[in-house]
């Protein structure tokens, strides 16, 4: 959703226009559904967390005083939220220790270009960073979010951001080289 046409339905949503909201809500659920699955490895985790986060954005919406912020905005409560569910349901040390048994996930379909067996992959490598370039790196090209608005998102500096991207890609690659998970013919990860 191009991001005038963004603001003005976070603009309607904020008066009430259910519509408004529904269309908000599309525009962001497969991005926001994978960035908590990125995090949680859980299917049915991220289905609660998503539920529980559109409500948070239905009650907390009318806060919300720069429109054209909506993105960071929607995205700092997703990973607050995602973050206090993993530490309620005590998964923190299993999701960190354990990357072993992400194989065993089964990713739901998506209509995108990548097939199921590549995101798992990915998902697998990007599961072996810390949990600050994971996060960061899900942000950004998952959820298509700016530096800037990462950085907002975290409440922490665009420099930061910039140096976790940095050292989470430099990481990937070493890990896809080392894993063989991904094939350098098959071209991922080729960021310059």
């Amino acid at each position: 959703m191009e991001s005038k046409k963004e603001i003005m339905f976070v603009l309607r949503a904020q008066t009430g226009d259910k519509e408004a909201y529904n269309q908000l809500l599309k525009s962001i659920q497969k991005q926001l559904y994978w960035h908590i699955w990125n995090l949680v490895s859980d299917k049915n985790l991220t289905e609660d967390i998503l539920q529980e986060i559109f409500v948070l954005i239905y009650k907390k919406l009318h806060q919300l005083k720069q429109p054209e912020l909506f993105r960071p905005w929607v995205y700092r409560i997703t990973t607050r939220e995602t973050f206090r569910m993993i530490k309620k349901e005590k998964l923190y040390d299993e999701i960190i220790t354990d990357c072993e048994l992400l194989e065993n996930i089964s990713v739901p379909e998506e209509e995108d270009t990548l097939d199921e067996e590549i995101r798992k992959r990915i998902h697998l490598l990007i599961n072996k960073l810390s949990p600050a370039s994971s996060t960061v790196i899900s942000l950004h090209y998952i959820g298509q979010l700016t530096i800037y608005e990462v950085a907002q998102t975290l409440n922490i500096s665009a420099n930061t951001v910039k140096s976790r991207l940095s050292y989470g890609l430099k990481s990937l690659r070493e890990n896809i080289l080392s894993d063989k998970l991904i094939s350098q013919e098959e071209g991922f990860f080729n960021v310059h």
